[in-house]
Protein backbone atom coordinates (compact mmCIF):
# COMPACT_ATOMS: atom_id res chain seq x y z
CA UNK A 1 0.00 0.00 0.00
CA UNK A 2 1.15 3.52 -0.94
CA UNK A 3 0.94 5.97 1.75
CA UNK A 4 0.71 9.93 0.52
CA UNK A 5 0.31 12.29 3.87
CA UNK A 6 -1.53 15.06 2.78
CA UNK A 7 -1.48 16.86 6.43
CA UNK A 8 2.18 17.03 7.86
CA UNK A 9 4.03 20.42 9.13
CA UNK A 10 7.52 21.14 9.10
CA UNK A 11 9.15 24.17 11.43
CA UNK A 12 12.77 24.70 11.08
CA UNK A 13 15.13 25.13 14.06
CA UNK A 14 16.48 28.59 12.19
CA UNK A 15 14.55 31.35 13.91
CA UNK A 16 16.56 34.30 12.17
CA UNK A 17 15.67 32.78 8.26
CA UNK A 18 11.86 31.72 8.92
CA UNK A 19 11.05 33.97 12.37
CA UNK A 20 7.93 33.36 14.17
CA UNK A 21 4.83 34.46 13.20
CA UNK A 22 1.69 32.87 14.57
CA UNK A 23 -1.50 33.92 13.71
CA UNK A 24 -3.40 35.37 16.42
CA UNK A 25 0.30 35.66 17.84
CA UNK A 26 0.27 32.93 20.24
CA UNK A 27 2.89 30.18 19.14
CA UNK A 28 0.84 26.69 19.26
CA UNK A 29 2.94 24.63 21.86
CA UNK A 30 3.59 21.37 19.49
CA UNK A 31 5.50 23.87 16.87
CA UNK A 32 7.94 24.87 20.09
CA UNK A 33 8.12 21.48 21.75
CA UNK A 34 8.14 18.88 18.37
CA UNK A 35 9.71 20.88 15.43
CA UNK A 36 10.21 18.81 12.42
CA UNK A 37 12.68 20.37 9.85
CA UNK A 38 11.54 19.09 6.59
CA UNK A 39 15.24 17.22 6.25
CA UNK A 40 14.46 15.24 9.26
CA UNK A 41 10.80 14.61 7.32
CA UNK A 42 12.11 12.70 4.70
CA UNK A 43 13.59 11.02 7.28
CA UNK A 44 10.56 10.37 9.28
CA UNK A 45 8.44 9.36 6.85
CA UNK A 46 11.13 6.91 5.07
CA UNK A 47 10.58 5.22 8.35
CA UNK A 48 7.05 4.99 8.34
CA UNK A 49 6.74 4.30 4.43
CA UNK A 50 5.37 7.55 3.06
CA UNK A 51 6.83 8.32 -0.16
CA UNK A 52 5.40 11.94 -0.67
CA UNK A 53 3.83 14.55 1.40
CA UNK A 54 1.71 17.96 0.67
CA UNK A 55 3.42 20.38 3.59
CA UNK A 56 0.92 22.08 5.50
CA UNK A 57 1.66 25.83 6.45
CA UNK A 58 2.23 25.42 9.95
CA UNK A 59 -0.30 29.15 10.42
CA UNK A 60 0.14 28.55 14.45
CA UNK A 61 3.92 28.73 14.05
CA UNK A 62 4.26 31.09 10.72
CA UNK A 63 0.92 32.79 10.23
CA UNK A 64 0.83 33.64 6.58
CA UNK A 65 4.73 33.63 5.70
CA UNK A 66 5.18 30.51 4.00
CA UNK A 67 8.52 30.87 3.29
CA UNK A 68 9.82 27.56 5.25
CA UNK A 69 7.33 25.33 2.85
CA UNK A 70 8.19 27.15 -0.20
CA UNK A 71 11.82 26.13 0.51
CA UNK A 72 11.01 22.58 0.99
CA UNK A 73 8.95 22.07 -1.89
CA UNK A 74 12.16 23.79 -3.88
CA UNK A 75 14.59 21.84 -2.53
CA UNK A 76 12.36 18.53 -2.86
CA UNK A 77 10.07 18.53 -5.01
CA UNK A 78 10.29 14.70 -5.50
CA UNK A 79 9.02 14.34 -2.24
CA UNK A 80 6.94 17.56 -1.20
CA UNK A 81 3.82 19.85 -2.76
CA UNK A 82 3.27 22.85 -0.65
CA UNK A 83 -0.15 24.28 1.05
CA UNK A 84 0.57 27.73 1.87
CA UNK A 85 -1.68 29.98 4.09
CA UNK A 86 -2.98 33.60 3.27
CA UNK A 87 -5.72 36.27 4.69
CA UNK A 88 -8.36 35.67 1.82
CA UNK A 89 -10.22 38.84 2.98
CA UNK A 90 -7.35 40.88 2.59
CA UNK A 91 -7.30 43.55 -0.09
CA UNK A 92 -4.19 42.05 -1.78
CA UNK A 93 -5.02 38.70 -1.21
CA UNK A 94 -5.29 37.96 -5.37
CA UNK A 95 -1.22 38.72 -5.40
CA UNK A 96 -0.32 37.25 -2.49
CA UNK A 97 -1.83 33.95 -3.88
CA UNK A 98 0.01 34.73 -7.06
CA UNK A 99 3.43 35.32 -5.27
CA UNK A 100 3.45 31.69 -3.60
CA UNK A 101 1.78 30.29 -6.54
CA UNK A 102 4.61 31.36 -8.32
CA UNK A 103 6.79 30.12 -5.58
CA UNK A 104 5.78 26.59 -6.47
CA UNK A 105 2.83 25.99 -3.81
CA UNK A 106 -0.29 24.80 -5.68
CA UNK A 107 -2.98 24.21 -2.51
CA UNK A 108 -4.16 26.91 0.43
CA UNK A 109 -4.95 26.65 3.51
CA UNK A 110 -7.49 28.84 5.36
CA UNK A 111 -7.21 28.76 9.15
CA UNK A 112 -10.53 29.53 11.33
CA UNK A 113 -10.15 27.61 14.24
CA UNK A 114 -7.34 25.70 16.30
CA UNK A 115 -5.73 25.28 19.26
CA UNK A 116 -4.50 28.88 19.69
CA UNK A 117 -7.64 30.76 18.06
CA UNK A 118 -10.99 28.83 19.97
CA UNK A 119 -14.11 29.09 18.06
CA UNK A 120 -15.03 29.95 14.51
CA UNK A 121 -14.45 32.35 12.25
CA UNK A 122 -17.36 34.15 10.30
CA UNK A 123 -15.39 35.29 7.16
CA UNK A 124 -15.43 32.50 4.84
CA UNK A 125 -18.53 33.86 3.17
CA UNK A 126 -17.59 37.36 3.39
CA UNK A 127 -17.45 39.26 0.14
CA UNK A 128 -14.41 40.79 0.49
CA UNK A 129 -13.34 36.76 0.37
CA UNK A 130 -14.60 36.78 -3.02
CA UNK A 131 -11.55 37.30 -5.47
CA UNK A 132 -9.61 34.82 -3.75
CA UNK A 133 -12.41 32.29 -4.02
CA UNK A 134 -12.35 33.13 -7.63
CA UNK A 135 -9.11 33.03 -8.44
CA UNK A 136 -8.89 29.35 -6.38
CA UNK A 137 -11.80 28.64 -8.19
CA UNK A 138 -9.88 29.93 -11.73
CA UNK A 139 -6.28 28.08 -11.16
CA UNK A 140 -8.02 24.81 -10.01
CA UNK A 141 -6.59 25.27 -6.59
CA UNK A 142 -7.79 23.24 -3.93
CA UNK A 143 -8.27 24.80 -0.67
CA UNK A 144 -8.02 23.27 3.08
CA UNK A 145 -10.50 24.41 5.74
CA UNK A 146 -9.37 24.20 8.86
CA UNK A 147 -12.58 25.03 10.43
CA UNK A 148 -15.93 23.29 12.70
CA UNK A 149 -18.97 22.37 11.90
CA UNK A 150 -20.15 25.50 12.57
CA UNK A 151 -18.80 26.95 9.27
CA UNK A 152 -20.07 24.61 7.21
CA UNK A 153 -23.53 27.15 6.42
CA UNK A 154 -20.48 29.45 5.33
CA UNK A 155 -18.93 26.88 2.85
CA UNK A 156 -21.99 26.01 1.41
CA UNK A 157 -22.84 29.52 0.57
CA UNK A 158 -18.81 29.72 -0.70
CA UNK A 159 -19.48 26.97 -2.90
CA UNK A 160 -23.15 27.78 -4.60
CA UNK A 161 -21.07 30.70 -5.69
CA UNK A 162 -18.19 29.10 -6.80
CA UNK A 163 -19.55 25.95 -7.83
CA UNK A 164 -15.96 24.39 -9.45
CA UNK A 165 -14.33 25.37 -6.31
CA UNK A 166 -12.42 22.02 -4.89
CA UNK A 167 -12.52 22.73 -0.51
CA UNK A 168 -11.12 20.01 1.63
CA UNK A 169 -12.33 20.06 5.02
CA UNK A 170 -9.10 19.05 7.41
CA UNK A 171 -10.16 16.99 9.90
CA UNK A 172 -13.68 16.24 8.63
CA UNK A 173 -14.26 19.47 10.16
CA UNK A 174 -14.56 17.80 13.70
CA UNK A 175 -17.58 16.37 13.57
CA UNK A 176 -19.62 14.93 16.29
CA UNK A 177 -18.78 10.92 16.26
CA UNK A 178 -19.78 9.61 19.72
CA UNK A 179 -23.54 9.39 18.97
CA UNK A 180 -23.07 6.58 16.88
CA UNK A 181 -25.32 5.41 13.30
CA UNK A 182 -26.80 7.20 11.89
CA UNK A 183 -24.55 9.92 13.12
CA UNK A 184 -27.15 12.57 13.41
CA UNK A 185 -24.96 14.68 15.23
CA UNK A 186 -22.96 15.12 11.47
CA UNK A 187 -25.64 16.23 9.43
CA UNK A 188 -24.42 19.17 8.32
CA UNK A 189 -21.07 17.22 7.03
CA UNK A 190 -23.31 14.29 5.41
CA UNK A 191 -25.20 16.86 3.62
CA UNK A 192 -21.95 17.86 1.70
CA UNK A 193 -21.99 14.82 0.11
CA UNK A 194 -24.02 16.28 -2.81
CA UNK A 195 -21.04 18.91 -2.95
CA UNK A 196 -18.98 16.77 -5.90
CA UNK A 197 -16.19 19.09 -5.21
CA UNK A 198 -15.87 18.85 -1.54
CA UNK A 199 -12.95 16.56 -0.36
CA UNK A 200 -12.27 15.14 3.41
CA UNK A 201 -9.22 14.86 5.22
CA UNK A 202 -9.05 12.18 7.87
CA UNK A 203 -6.74 12.60 10.37
CA UNK A 204 -5.92 10.97 13.89
CA UNK A 205 -8.59 12.74 15.92
CA UNK A 206 -11.41 10.95 13.41
CA UNK A 207 -9.67 7.87 13.61
CA UNK A 208 -10.10 7.31 17.30
CA UNK A 209 -13.20 9.81 17.63
CA UNK A 210 -14.56 6.25 15.43
CA UNK A 211 -13.75 4.77 19.03
CA UNK A 212 -16.03 7.25 21.11
CA UNK A 213 -19.66 6.78 22.46
CA UNK A 214 -21.27 4.50 20.66
CA UNK A 215 -19.24 4.87 17.24
CA UNK A 216 -17.44 2.47 15.60
CA UNK A 217 -15.25 2.70 12.52
CA UNK A 218 -16.74 0.23 10.18
CA UNK A 219 -20.20 2.18 11.02
CA UNK A 220 -18.82 5.47 10.77
CA UNK A 221 -15.75 5.21 8.06
CA UNK A 222 -17.96 3.18 6.18
CA UNK A 223 -20.87 5.66 5.83
CA UNK A 224 -18.09 8.28 4.95
CA UNK A 225 -17.08 6.01 2.57
CA UNK A 226 -20.30 5.10 1.17
CA UNK A 227 -21.26 9.09 1.07
CA UNK A 228 -18.65 10.90 0.04
CA UNK A 229 -16.63 8.03 -2.74
CA UNK A 230 -13.42 7.26 -1.75
CA UNK A 231 -12.08 9.18 -4.08
CA UNK A 232 -13.18 12.24 -2.28
CA UNK A 233 -11.43 11.22 0.89
CA UNK A 234 -6.99 11.19 1.88
CA UNK A 235 -5.53 10.55 4.83
CA UNK A 236 -3.26 13.21 6.22
CA UNK A 237 -0.95 12.42 9.51
CA UNK A 238 -0.80 15.71 10.95
CA UNK A 239 2.35 15.13 12.58
CA UNK A 240 4.61 16.21 13.99
CA UNK A 241 1.45 18.25 15.90
CA UNK A 242 0.28 14.81 17.01
CA UNK A 243 2.24 13.58 19.97
CA UNK A 244 2.51 10.12 18.40
CA UNK A 245 5.65 9.41 15.77
CA UNK A 246 4.51 9.42 12.28
CA UNK A 247 4.78 5.42 11.76
CA UNK A 248 2.69 5.20 14.98
CA UNK A 249 -0.18 7.41 12.86
CA UNK A 250 0.18 5.59 10.05
CA UNK A 251 -0.25 2.34 12.00
CA UNK A 252 -3.37 4.01 13.42
CA UNK A 253 -4.88 4.35 9.87
CA UNK A 254 -4.22 0.80 8.73
CA UNK A 255 -5.75 -0.38 11.75
CA UNK A 256 -8.50 1.86 11.59
CA UNK A 257 -9.75 1.46 8.12
CA UNK A 258 -8.86 -2.25 7.54
CA UNK A 259 -11.97 -3.51 6.85
CA UNK A 260 -12.37 -1.27 3.74
CA UNK A 261 -11.86 -3.06 0.46
CA UNK A 262 -8.53 -2.56 -0.43
CA UNK A 263 -9.01 -0.14 -4.01
CA UNK A 264 -10.89 2.40 -1.09
CA UNK A 265 -7.65 1.74 0.60
CA UNK A 266 -5.40 3.23 -2.27
CA UNK A 267 -7.89 5.67 -2.56
CA UNK A 268 -7.29 7.42 0.56
CA UNK A 269 -3.95 6.97 1.71
CA UNK A 270 -2.22 8.00 -2.21
CA UNK A 271 -5.02 8.42 -5.16
CA UNK A 272 -6.84 11.64 -3.37
CA UNK A 273 -4.25 13.03 -3.08
CA UNK A 274 -2.71 12.50 -5.98
CA UNK A 275 -5.83 14.01 -7.68
CA UNK A 276 -6.03 16.93 -5.35
CA UNK A 277 -1.98 17.85 -5.78
CA UNK A 278 -0.99 16.35 -9.38
CA UNK A 279 3.08 17.12 -8.77
CA UNK A 280 2.11 14.19 -6.23
CA UNK A 281 1.53 11.35 -9.35
CA UNK A 282 3.78 9.03 -10.16
CA UNK A 283 6.40 9.89 -12.75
Amino acid sequence: MKFIDIHPHVISTDTQTYPRAPIGGHQSDWSRERPVSYEQMIVEQDKAGVSKAALVQASTCYGHDNSYVADAVKAHPERFAGVFSCDIVAPDAVATMNHWKSKGLTGLRLFTTGSTMPGQADWLDDERSFPGWGLAEAKNLPVCLQMTAKGIPQVVNVLKRFPKLRIILDHLARPVQEDGPPYAGADSLWGLAAYPNVFLKVTERNLLGAHLGKATPDSFFGRLVGDFGANRIAWGSNYPASERSLSELVALAQEVLKFLPERDREWIFAGTAQLLYPTLADK
